[in-house]
């Protein structure tokens, strides 16, 4: 095992390191959160398959192909089939619209009046899904190292951590690359073919399953219409995956990038559910399905190979561990600490103004100040979120409750007001807050009652949320006509509005690397909206 551990410590180290290179070019907001959307399509797609391929797909889509056969990939293919509709129908127009956040965008089209509600329940989103990586910590270290679960928790939850924290997005893109690579080599090229031929071939694992492990329906119609509901849906509208669509260099990287990364996805679903159906001839009377892909890299994979392949769950696991991280940080940041700080803020301008009407340039100096201060603010919020992550996975253990906790809740609370905010001009404000509450209440409410993995919580969620939806926007006022316009230049790549601005997204990428000039801010301001007042 000496050279399995050198493999891992080195693995480690070079994530580390990567973090600290990272912060040398985390100069602005725009650089810590969104790479300084200069990605082009190889980076692009190789971070955005990173960061939806993690410790649920990896370690829990084995165990599903243990628990099923062939028909347990259907949930990593379901994300598969999300991103690649995000990136042929909605990454182009997401791209464009040069925001750091969801709620941001909601903001933008109702009128600010939807964002702090969003902002809660994406938080509560990321949160949740930084924490279902970060429990897969637990297994791969008790393999490595026969660690204590909590102790593997806070080891791996405190590298993640730490890179993270040092250089933002741009750390996170280096060791999402890194990643990427390793777990293409570890899970596609050697655990694959390994353990299929562990197993007896495919005619031997046949001779030795039941028939429904072989069947595309075998895990059951209904759950393969669940997780598209929860899964492929989430793909459109989670913080996670649109804080990686705003990395873009521009529209056609967003695009081309994100659908190589959808075809990647479907690969390696396949590829989990034959390495659990192999597991399950091997080792038939495991404890727990989760346990199958430890189980069968501790003892069908030579030295060195099961080295690599650990590393490679860790790469899977780090890389939707930190980009999750990043965007439960954005949010609780940008979307409600910011708004609170925000409002207070401006009451306290407004109760001084009289007495520093004539302070020269001390507002210019402080605009300045906090500018300087935005990536020393993200570092500290993503440290904080971090701890939090660490303490709720030790009080956790189930990798996949947790992970559909976390869909559930953002599909029955944010679908319907985010794609009727893209698809219906006539969705208002008091529409989409209806829309949120609703459809957020009735799934926490139902998941309470019938359990977390019970089907009809995402159902009926998602069924209230557009009656509310529908119901209250045809009963309101229509949005207003000014947010609108702005809403539509933005959507065609027009930043500040003007019908003569350049529509190219392409053209403008390069330009926006400046903290202190978020367009969305100064749209936002010119039509008195809240979310000026954290801009401001």
């Amino acid at each position: 095992m000496a050279v399995d551990y050198a493999v891992i410590v080195l693995y480690l180290a070079g994530m580390l390191a990567m973090g600290w290179w990272g912060m040398r070019r985390a100069k602005s907001k725009s650089d810590f959160l969104v790479a300084g959307r200069r990605l082009g399509p190889a980076m692009y797609s190789g971070t955005m398959a990173a960061i939806v391929l993690g410790g649920a797909s990896t370690i829990g889509g084995v165990g599903l192909g243990y628990q099923y056969g062939l028909s347990g990939a259907w949930m990593v293919f379901t994300i598969g089939l999300g991103l690649l509709a995000l990136s042929l129908f909605f990454s182009a127009r997401i791209a464009r619209l040069k925001v750091y956040t969801v709620s941001e965008m909601l903001d933008l089209r109702y009128g600010g009046s939807a964002g702090i509600i969003s902002g809660v329940v994406m938080w509560a989103y990321t949160l949740m899904l930084a924490v279902t990586s970060t429990i897969a910590y637990a297994t791969i270290f008790d393999v490595l190292f026969g660690m204590d679960r909590t102790l593997s928790i806070v080891l791996g939850g405190a590298i993640v951590v730490a890179y993270s924290t040092l250089g933002g997005m741009w750390s996170i893109t280096l060791t999402d690359m890194v990643q990427f690579v390793v777990k293409t080599i570890g899970v596609l090229l050697l655990l694959l073919p390994i353990a299929v031929i562990k197993a007896g071939g495919f005619a031997e694992m046949k001779a030795h399953l039941p028939d429904d492990y072989f069947a595309p329906l075998g895990i059951g119609g209904q759950t393969v219409f669940t997780y598209v509901l929860i899964y492929s849906f989430g793909m459109l509208i989670g913080q996670d995956i649109w804080q990686r669509v705003f990395t873009a260099r521009g529209d056609k990287v967003a695009r081309l990038g994100g659908t190589a990364a959808g075809t990647y996805c479907l690969v390696y679903a396949l590829a989990g559910a034959v390495i659990g159906t192999a597991a399950k001839v091997l080792y038939p009377h495991l404890g727990s399905p989760d346990d199958a892909f430890a189980t069968i890299v501790k003892d069908a994979l030579p030295v060195g190979v099961r080295g690599l392949v650990l590393a490679a769950a860790l790469s899977a696991v780090m890389s939707t561990s930190s980009g999750a991280l990043i965007a439960c940080a954005t949010v609780a940041n940008n979307d409600i600490w910011s708004r609170v700080k925000g409002v207070a803020a401006l009451r306290r301008r407004l109760a001084a103004e009289p007495r520093t009407e004539h302070a020269g340039d001390g507002g210019g100096a402080e605009a300045r100040a906090e500018a300087h201060d935005e990536v020393r603010g993200n570092r500290v919020f993503i440290l904080l979120m971090g701890l939090a992550v660490i303490v709720i996975a030790i009080a956790l253990n189930n990798v996949v409750e947790a992970l559909t906790l976390a869909y559930n809740v953002l599909v029955g609370g944010l679908l319907v007001p985010i794609l009727g905010g893209l698809l219906w001009k006539r969705g208002t404000a008091a529409g989409a807050l209806a829309s949120v509450a609703v459809g957020g209440l009735t799934v926490i409410g139902l998941m309470v009652s019938l359990g977390v993995l019970a089907n009809e919580p995402i159902y009926y969620g998602l069924i209230t949320s557009l009656v509310a939806y529908v119901v209250v926007s045809l009963f309101t006022r229509p949005t207003d006509a000014a947010v609108l316009d702005a809403w539509r230049a933005r959507l065609a790549g027009r930043a500040d509005g003007d019908p003569e601005a350049g529509a190219s997204a392409d053209a403008e990428a390069d330009a926006d690397d400046e903290p202190e000039g978020d367009t969305a801010g100064a749209v936002a301001l010119a039509l008195k909206l809240p979310f000026a007042v954290r801009q401001a």
